[in-house]
């Protein structure tokens, strides 16, 4: 089966939604791959929420207000209390992101991936999908490769932008349901004083609160805790690494998680990489005994869920026409940017000191950071981009992300515009 479209996305993430969402609503003939039965990428299966704030400038964010909208209606977002409004349900988003995008038109394709892709010099014809059951040939004039894995640019044979730095370590997120947030909420405030880290607000008549605590060497107030479980054998000292949660917009006495991360593997072996899950599913369990016996709240509490995605904040970054790099960070707004932001250089590292959070000011993104270098039909949108390993650290969160897709279809809305 074979099907025409004026822009085919693969990837139905953050940054495919956004793209997808904005192309038909402008009246391309739009289609959007996705691997899994589900929208939303890394912040509904990889349970990478909330939404991390930033400056916008309102650069291309006609989709994520648009998001935030839909999800209140629902009552799937809130707004905390230091003005982010992306606090999201992931099951409420999963719900809302179907509905806004077959609202413009999109077709969605799920559970199909790209097999081979056809090119003439320097344009890509058209995509082979795959299933278990079916497949398909999609023709399009333009592409946008949103997997955040460059899938596409990988069957193209592309080479990617390599550093000699280490790239930064994944997490396995996970949710803990029948939390006494209340008593949580009381338990954390009287254990961590530093407001930047512990913090709370009421949203709605309902309490969101968030903590937090790493390995490195800082006044954490969670601190005393942690090295007690570490005598007591009840953590690992890599359990340490990184802990940090959150409650979850309309679900009541649900917390999410972001750790425990995933241990260094080699890349070369998909076996060791494979093992590295499945320790991090173990120290999942650890974590949760280690909540329920130190902290108050947790005590009636369970798992209820475990990401089915592995959160990775880092993998191929494309060549791009233009390879973004900090310099550009400091540059004036260019005439057309793609996005603005102000979230920080956020590196993660698996060596105790090694994570980098560094504020830089505001950015902005242009489209050739988004452009392949070789082929005139084809992009990327999301932590995909042709980037450095320090702006890439920066520019990889779900709200950039949008940005990005809600500005490639754009910018492809005007070429199509201009040619017809």
């Amino acid at each position: 089966m074979n099907k025409m479209y004026d822009i085919c996305i693969t990837g139905g993430g953050t940054a495919g939604c956004a793209a997808a969402y904005i192309a038909s609503k402008l009246g391309l003939k739009t289609a959007l791959v996705e691997k899994n039965n589900f929208l939303g990428g890394l912040m509904t299966g990889g349970l990478v929420l909330p939404v991390m704030k930033s400056e916008d400038e309102n650069i291309n964010v006609e989709f994520y207000k648009s998001l935030v909208s839909n999800l209140k209606k629902v009552n799937g977002a809130i707004e905390y209390f230091d003005n982010n409004d992306g606090w999201f349900n992931p099951e409420l988003l999963k719900i809302t992101l179907d509905k806004m995008l077959k609202s413009v038109g999109v077709d969605i394709y799920f559970e199909m991936e790209p097999v081979k892709v056809h090119k003439r010099n320097s344009l890509i014809k058209y995509i082979d999908f795959s299933s278990n059951i079916l497949s398909l040939s999609i023709y399009s004039k333009y592409f946008i490769d949103s997997t955040g894995d460059a899938k596409i640019f990988k069957l193209l044979g592309q080479k990617f932008y390599q550093e000699n730095e280490e790239k930064q370590p994944a997490s396995l997120r996970f949710l803990v349901a029948n939390v006494d947030i209340e008593k949580l909420k009381d338990f954390l405030i009287e254990t961590d004083k530093n407001k930047d880290v512990t913090n709370f607000c009421t949203y709605n008549g309902k309490i969101h609160l968030t903590t937090a605590y790493t390995w490195d060497e800082k006044n954490w107030g969670l601190k005393p805790l942690f090295e007690k479980a570490l005598q007591n054998g009840d953590l690992t000292p890599f359990d340490t690494a990184y802990f940090q949660l959150f409650t979850v917009a309309g679900a009541d006495g649900l917390v999410a998680f972001n750790c425990p991360r995933l241990r260094n593997f080699d890349v070369n072996s998909p076996l060791d990489y494979s093992n590295a899950i499945i320790e991090a599913r173990e120290a999942i369990y650890r974590i949760f005994l280690f909540v329920k016996k130190y902290f108050k709240g947790f005590e009636n509490a369970y798992i209820s869920n475990i990401a089915p995605i592995t959160g990775k904040r880092e993998t191929n970054k494309i060549i791009a026409k233009k390879q973004y790099t900090i310099e550009d960070m400091k540059n004036e707004m260019p005439e057309e940017p793609i996005l603005c932001g102000d979230y920080p250089i956020d590196i993660h590292s698996n060596k105790k000191d090694g994570s980098i959070l560094k504020t830089n000011g505001k950015y902005y993104l242009t489209i050739d950071s988004l452009m392949s270098k070789d082929y005139n039909n084809l992009y990327a949108a999301g932590r995909n981009l042709g980037a450095d390993n320090r702006t890439q650290g920066a520019l990889r969160i779900e709200k950039n992300c949008m940005s990005m897709g809600e500005g490639v279809s754009k910018h492809i809305y005007k070429i199509l515009n201009f040619i017809n």
